[in-house]
């Protein structure tokens, strides 16, 4: 009988330094658990705290250093996620984080947010003040180095909020980890658009069924939520079906197994893809039980489409159908979203104009074609300078700038170029010959007069004022009209009047 308590006490140790060995490829594992049950303004949620006390042993077991948090206010959830990005820093880049989040979860304006416990809404817009965005969840995480993100929201239970319920959509928003940064797996209880259920026991089904798989050593963590999704789907009948994206690089199992060529961490297998027609020779003659079961662990669009066009008898068939129908609508709201402009919007609506999201995408329109047009402020060019012709670059450009040249009265021919205009501390000097003083000039000439000259030259012009002269009404600036002449104005009274 000693012999056989040795040898399970040996056996054991074993095992525990098997895990050991293989738990030491990763440097550290960080959990933070958040549980919220007890909501002030709406009626509390009996499982989430128990989902938390569950997975928080379930990760101490599996070598995470788990930090546990209930009921946080929107300060407090703020300040555990970066108290947590703090230690994921300070670990090290090797670090695998893991968030698992039970609680109330909505989406706003295509936004998915937390719901801490004690947000109390009025309108829409209360919820983003109000609550913690997703988005600035992992984006808080993606900021510091590390090995691998893994996020589980049991957090897409109904809109218990009655000001808002009706023109939110339901559950949370489709989130594509494949166009953010490598290396994160995020994880919802049921399919975007959709809701999940509580439960009828201490857990909610998502997490009872987790619990279950994350314990089985070995099993990446890929096919551990496959067997999520298909526990949950049977659990529910089909109305509840979890729903996963994943960029990781690297695979991940939560209980690591003693077998050497089963790594906890290494390079993930490259799955080929099926099409549509692949999935139908493979689903082709099997029970519709089974075929059902095989694409509900798949979770792939091509998986869905293949079932519908194969089998329509009730419940998988419509199940399948309603399963489709609603992700290729949330990936279409995902996508105008993205794209966030009128056009996108009013196509979405064009193709889904009855839909719970119909609202959103209506007050979304509105509010961009209301939003104020910001004219982007541009520089000025430096002016550039008119070229100018050779002959033309020392004088005006403009005729009516130019000053006339004055009459020519006494000769036709063209008058030698004057002498340049001396300085009064010069002596006089004598002109070699006679020249004269054009009228205008200011040129003081100290040459004799010329003698006379007979030459016929055009008599004067003598310029006759018009009759009807303008009068003025008054002294002053201005007084009466705009002076002699006829005016196209009326008289305008001076100041002086």
């Amino acid at each position: 009988m000693f012999r056989h308590a040795l040898r399970a006490a040996l056996l054991a140790g074993g095992l525990l330094a098997g895990f050991a060995s293989a738990a030491s490829a990763e440097t550290s594992r960080l959990a933070l658990v958040i549980g919220q049950s007890s909501y002030r303004a709406v009626t509390p949620l009996p499982n989430p705290a128990n989902d938390a006390k569950a997975m928080a042993k379930l990760l101490g077991d599996s070598g995470f250093e788990v930090t546990t948090a209930a009921d946080l206010s929107q300060r407090d959830l703020n300040r555990e996620v970066g108290d947590f990005a703090a230690k994921i820093a300070a670990k090290g880049p090797d670090t695998v984080a893991l968030v698992f989040y039970a609680g109330h979860g909505l989406q706003i304006d295509g936004e998915n947010y937390l719901v801490p416990v004690d947000v109390d809404p009025r309108r829409e817009a209360d919820i983003p003040l109000q609550a913690v965005r997703l988005n600035d969840v992992l984006n808080t995480l993606n900021s510091v180095p590390s090995r691998m993100r893994i996020l589980m929201l049991d957090a897409c239970r109904n809109n218990p909020f009655p000001s808002i319920n009706q023109n939110a959509g339901r559950g949370l928003a489709l989130v594509d980890t494949k166009t953010g940064a490598p290396g994160t797996f995020l994880s919802y209880s049921t399919s975007p658009g959709a809701e999940a259920e509580d439960g009828n026991g201490a857990n909610s089904p998502y997490t009872t069924a987790l619990l279950q798989a994350a314990r089985e050593p070995g099993v990446p963590i890929e096919q551990a939520f496959k067997r999520v999704r298909v526990a949950v789907n049977k659990a529910t009948e089909g109305r509840q079906t979890p729903w996963d994206s994943s960029s990781l690089t690297e695979d991940f199992r939560f209980v690591v197994s003693t077998d050497a060529s089963a790594a906890n961490a290494g390079p993930r297998p490259t799955v080929a893809k099926l099409s549509v027609d692949e999935w139908k020779r493979s689903l082709q003659g099997k029970p519709i039980e089974s075929a059902n079961e095989i694409i509900v662990g798949d979770g792939s669009v091509e998986a869905y489409e293949a079932f519908v066009a194969l089998y329509t008898a009730p419940p998988y068939g419509p199940q399948a159908r309603e399963w489709l129908d609603l992700h290729n609508r949330m990936a279409a709201w995902n996508e105008a979203v993205l794209i966030n402009t009128v056009a996108a919007y009013q196509g979405f609506l064009d193709r889904y104009p009855n839909s719970d999201l119909t609202p959103t995408a209506r007050k979304l329109i509105e509010r961009l074609r209301n939003r104020p047009v910001v004219t982007p402020v541009v520089a000025a060019a430096p002016a550039t300078p008119p070229v100018v012709p050779a002959n033309l670059a020392a004088g005006p450009t403009c005729p009516c700038s130019q000053t006339p040249p004055p009459r020519k009265t006494e000769t036709p021919k063209r008058v030698e170029e004057k002498p340049a205009r001396k300085r009064e501390e010069d002596p006089p000097k004598r002109a070699s010959r006679p020249t004269r003083r054009d009228p205008g000039d200011d040129v003081v000439v100290y040459a004799p007069p010329p003698p006379p000259r007979t030459y016929y030259a055009p008599p004067p012009v003598r310029v006759v004022p018009p009759v009807n002269l303008g009068v003025s009404v008054g002294g002053g600036y201005g007084g009466g009209g705009y002076g002699r002449g006829p005016s196209n104005y009326p008289p305008r009274r001076g100041y002086g009047y």
